[in-house]
């Protein structure tokens, strides 16, 4: 399950008119990691082997299977990452408090979309059977913790970030067993669980301990963006944190003894002990899993500053509007997988789900080949486009309250 989401990132309320201020480099990011996302949830509703077995369990995997999940993993993160950023650039503008009335406001909106529009979404079931703690939660869980951290001294605020990111793995051997209070708030906080209680099923994917020092973290990159903070000494800083996270992940790794609980291993060859060496635990995320994907992304920050291409000037129109293409997302994938079903001896009652798509006993023997999957993946990508331009230009041009919210 990927999470998905960009969805509300604070960088949407800096489409003021007239007072309109963006990091251009970060809507680029932003955008290319939502296309990457979409990968992903096409691969969960139409890909067959998503029906039978982990796209990273090396006994049952391909190369190419297992990147197209793997090059997924850099979204949560910087959904993450990049929301606080933009947080810091919106405190600037407006102020902390108004700042942090933002943050609570948002964060709590998120939690509500989280278990209402967007878990119908994936399900299309009325009854919602199952009841998901992911990646919307978590952002919106972080933006509300983000509100109190902001009145902290910045070095304070990236102490306590790095703290949860280098030292939670340290709680990995603490487990609260059965499903009672306790047990289910220990998994909020860091212990992927699923629950059963009566006819529901409550799945905690998202433990939001280290995703909090993530985007408190992604708050204190801001400072980089600032009025008057030179950009040639900005992108010197971006790589330079890059590449630091890079080496730190490499010798960490090799290491095998902490940053993440699953060690990688010799495997049958040389491509697949690579792959194992790539193959770190998300939920919740890993030291390792965070050094991995949040290094790249600096670099990439650094080299694409001032980016002008025909390609990333259309990838950051998505990258501008990215609650609003989530929403989209995840509805126009089932409406499509809701007719796929024809092709494959099944009928449109078998998409209305009951438990997670990868687990949905009425779906088994459905799906297609890895190159339809993309092929879907690719149609449905332009499709989110020109609904996303055209979105981007109505909240340029309007100023409703609630534009800030979608």
């Amino acid at each position: 399950m990927q999470a998905p989401v960009a969805a509300a990132l604070p960088a949407d309320a800096l489409h003021e008119k007239k007072k309109s201020f963006r990091v251009e480099s970060i809507d680029l990011l932003r955008g290319l990691i939502m296309i990457v996302m979409a990968l992903d949830h096409v691969r969960d509703y139409f890909h067959a082997d998503a029906l039978l077995y982990s796209p990273t369990d090396l006994t049952q995997t391909t190369p190419l299977l297992f990147f197209t999940r793997w090059i997924t993993h850099f979204c949560a993160p910087l959904f993450m990452f990049l929301s606080g950023t933009s947080a810091y650039l919106v405190g600037i503008r407006k102020g902390k408090n108004a700042l942090a009335r933002f943050l609570l406001t948002r964060g709590l909106w998120l939690v509500f979309l989280e278990m209402t529009v967007i878990n119908f979404a994936w399900y299309f079931n009325v009854t919602f059977p199952v009841v998901d703690f992911i990646v919307i939660w978590a952002l919106g869980i972080s933006m509300i913790f983000l509100a109190a951290f902001i009145y902290l001294p910045l070095p304070v605020i990236l102490v306590i970030s790095l703290v949860m990111i280098f030292g939670h793995n340290l709680l990995d051997s603490i487990q609260v067993p059965g499903d009672g209070g306790d047990a289910i708030g220990w998994s909020l906080f860091h212990h992927q669980n699923i629950y059963f209680k009566g006819h529901f099923t409550l799945f905690v994917g998202y433990p939001i301990i280290p995703w909090i020092g993530v985007m408190s973290l992604g708050y204190c990159l801001g400072k980089l963006y600032t009025k008057g903070f030179p950009a040639a000494k900005r992108k010197k800083w971006l790589m330079g944190l890059g590449l630091t996270a890079i080496v730190l992940f490499i010798a960490i790794r090799y290491i095998n003894q902490y940053g993440d609980p699953f060690h990688w291993s010799t495997q049958k060859s040389g491509v697949f002990t690579f792959l194992s060496f790539l193959n770190v635990s998300k939920y919740p995320p890993s030291l390792l899993y965070l050094l991995m994907t949040l290094g790249p992304a600096l670099v990439f920050l650094s080299l694409t500053e001032g980016s002008r291409s025909w390609l990333s000037e259309s990838i950051k129109v998505i990258g501008r509007v990215p609650m609003f293409y989530y929403l989209l997302h995840l509805y126009i994938i089932h409406i499509i997988a809701l007719f796929a079903t024809y092709f494959c001896g099944h009928t449109p009652g078998d998409m209305i789900l009951t438990a997670w798509i990868e687990f949905e006993p009425k779906l088994k023997g459905y799906g297609f080949s890895l190159g339809i999957t993309y092929l879907v993946w690719a149609s449905i990508v332009v499709i989110l486009y020109f609904l996303c331009r055209w979105y981007d230009r109505y909240k340029r041009t309007h100023q409703q309250w609630w534009l800030s919210y979608l």
